[in-house]
């Protein structure tokens, strides 16, 4: 009988500690967590926290090299980064769903410090990353020798922002992939980062509805063979400012960089050109810019052009731009396209204005490797991405 009245007086308690424990439980889970992944850790692979993760949480990852290791990312609000240094997702013929590195399904995800490469899929288009829920911060990312860097769906609710990050070598190689692609999303920010050596297909591809491309350095360099260095296929608004754009000798394309090629299908098709240094060295000339008629404006502004080509082919307003030898250059053979003193570019600067409350006139520089510079506003405009500087002081 003792035994019995004791297991009964027992078993509410018993009851009660295990839905305290439950309601715990369900608490600690609605906390954003910092979930730690790494060879020494619980988690040992990024793969493990996307299994785990809850809406909100951080995933810090190691720096070092996963190899093999793909994953579906479902929540909202992440934020995955490297920690100690980049984190290497090398695929080695890892994909997820047959799409991506990784692919990314929850919103408003921020990435930090991943470096991902090797992204191949059956349709030849694997990409480091997939974006398919609305929302997504790059920064401090290295994309290499994937089918595509950074792929997203068509999502006229999301924005997408690039900074301080790489691109080199993406594509698979048949002009349908590109080492930046991204869909028809509601506003996209490149600023501060390097593009380079698309492989066939584009550097930069954009079908966005707002474009705000900044203090890049977007280029084929000796050997790269990329086909657009920028275009917006649909044309959209597009805000392109302080950029150092260089096409290279081996290019499938004679024309840099191309608005609405496709058609222009946004409600507002606008380019703003300004305060770029423009490079062709295509030994047989080619297209600085084209522009499809019909754009509702085209306004090309303070740049720096440098090689053989047509400067726009289409309607634009071309005011106060200059067509610039190689010897203006501080070092033309290493892609260093600062202004050498005595250069006709220096201080023939006019107001560019603005747009759509866009402050149009430069206010930073791009600083290689993928960082940036603030520019300086005293004194004369300069044309092109650089205030000139006296060597002593100044570094590329």
């Amino acid at each position: 009988m003792l035994t019995v009245a004791l297991a009964v007086s027992l078993a509410p308690l018993s009851q009660h500690a295990a839905a305290a424990e439950t309601r715990e439980t369900v608490r600690e889970a609605a906390q954003p967590a910092v979930l730690r992944v790494g060879a020494k850790r619980e988690l040992k692979r990024p793969s493990d926290a996307a299994k785990i993760a809850q809406d909100g949480d951080t995933v810090e990852i190691d720096a070092g090299t996963y190899e093999g290791d793909a994953a579906v990312w479902q929540q909202h609000r992440l934020t995955i980064r490297g920690l100690g240094g980049r984190a290497h997702l090398r695929a080695n013929g890892a994909h997820a769903e047959g799409k991506a590195i990784w692919v990314i399904k929850g919103n408003n995800t921020t990435i930090e410090s991943v470096e991902f490469s090797g992204a191949k899929v059956p349709h030849r288009n694997g990409a480091g990353i997939r974006l398919e829920g609305a929302g997504l911060t790059v920064r401090d990312c290295y994309f290499h020798d994937n089918e595509n860097s950074i792929l997203t769906v068509a999502n006229q609710a999301s924005d997408i922002v690039v900074e301080h990050s790489e691109f080199a070598h993406n594509g698979y190689g048949d002009g349908q992939s590109h080492n930046l692609y991204i869909g028809n999303v509601r506003t996209f920010m490149l600023r501060f980062s390097y593009v380079h050596h698309a492989v066939v297909g584009h550097n930069v591809k954009s079908r966005a509805l707002r474009n705000h491309i900044t203090y890049n350095r977007i280029m084929d360099e000796n050997d790269g063979r990329s086909s657009y260095a920028v275009e917006f296929p649909n044309g959209g608004l597009a805000l392109v400012i302080g950029n150092v754009i260089q096409q290279g000798p081996a290019t499938e394309n004679p024309t840099i960089v191309s608005y609405g090629a496709e058609g222009l299908l946004h409600p507002l098709n606008e380019l703003y050109f300004v305060n770029n240094t423009v490079v062709n060295d295509r030994p047989a000339g080619g297209r600085f810019l084209f522009v499809r008629a019909g754009a509702d404006a085209a306004r090309i502004v303070n740049n720096v052009f440098s090689g053989r080509g047509e400067l726009l082919s289409g309607p634009g307003d071309l005011r106060n731009n200059v067509t610039a030898a190689k010897t203006d250059f501080v070092d033309p053979a290493g892609f260093d396209y600062r202004l050498k003193v005595g250069a006709a570019a220096i201080g023939r600067g006019i107001d560019p204005g603005t747009a759509y409350g866009f402050e149009l006139r430069p206010t930073a520089e791009y600083a290689h490797r993928a960082a940036m510079r603030t520019r300086s506003s005293s004194g004369k405009l300069d044309l092109g991405a650089f205030k000139y500087q006296s060597q002593s002081r100044s570094k590329p």
